[in-house]
């Protein structure tokens, strides 16, 4: 799944359309992307309508202050597992004012992949606002940009399909 600029802000315009329709607001919440999705969905004209804010929490101290991860979770599981993405993307409904959450965590590279979490390896979760939480793991090929690349177009795409 490789996208380009263009085709980010054709899925992120169409998020927007989608959010705006159904009355409801996004919060994003990420690590490997470093803030990517806030910036590509906030490239669209008039997501002042749709978008809440984003949080970028890269440390363990970061997700456990701004998105509520627990420390026995990080200390279980990981920053890149599915545990710890589904706490990321309800702490962030609860710190934002937003409706329907994304949250992205994963090993872009080059270095910090293992046998267990090569590089690429990518856990997005998403949630409405009182609903549950769906997680997805994805492996992604490339390099760094590559993979986070990926992880943006696979973010949005599964706000669509939610």
């Amino acid at each position: 799944m490789h996208s380009d600029d263009n085709a980010l802000d054709e899925l992120a315009r169409q998020v927007g359309e989608h959010l705006r329709e159904r009355h409801e607001s996004l919060v994003t919440a990420e690590s490997c992307t470093g803030g990517w999705i806030a910036k590509t969905v906030t490239g669209i004209s008039g997501s002042s309508d749709w978008f809440d804010c984003g949080m970028v929490a890269y440390s363990y101290e970061a997700k456990q202050a701004l998105l509520r991860v627990r420390p026995q979770t990080l200390e279980q599981f990981g920053a890149v597992s599915r545990e710890c993405v589904v706490e990321m993307v309800s702490g962030a409904l609860v710190n934002s004012g937003a409706s329907m959450a994304v949250a992205v965590t994963g090993i872009a590279g080059p270095g910090g992949g293992s046998a267990d979490k090569p590089v690429g390896t990518v856990w997005i979760g998403w949630k409405r606002r009182g609903g549950y939480a769906r997680a997805e793991l994805f492996h992604f090929d490339g390099d760094r940009d590559s993979v986070r690349r990926q992880t943006v177009a696979a973010a949005l795409a599964g706000i669509l399909g939610g």
